[in-house]
């Protein structure tokens, strides 16, 4: 692990050391997992943002083939 500082308000610092007492984890190991509690929403924030500018990049392309018919082609099999 990387050792790293950080600043809390008073009120985060208290809030902390209370749920720490109450939950009988260190308060690192509280900070540990809101991080990656943090990390894993920002990246399911980035993969649909991606999802949703990719989405219809293809609609106006007339060089491919039609899904469509391939794929109802495909069912009947």
């Amino acid at each position: 692990m990387i050792r790293t500082q950080i600043y809390l308000t008073q009120r985060q610092r208290d809030a902390l050391a209370a749920i720490s007492k109450v939950a009988g984890k260190k308060q690192s190991e509280l900070i540990r997992e809101a991080v990656d509690r943090l990390v894993d929403q920002a990246g399911d924030h980035h993969r649909k943002a991606i999802l949703k500018r990719a989405a219809g990049i293809w609609k106006k392309r007339t060089d491919l083939p039609d899904f469509r018919s391939i794929r109802t082609e495909m069912d009947r099999t």
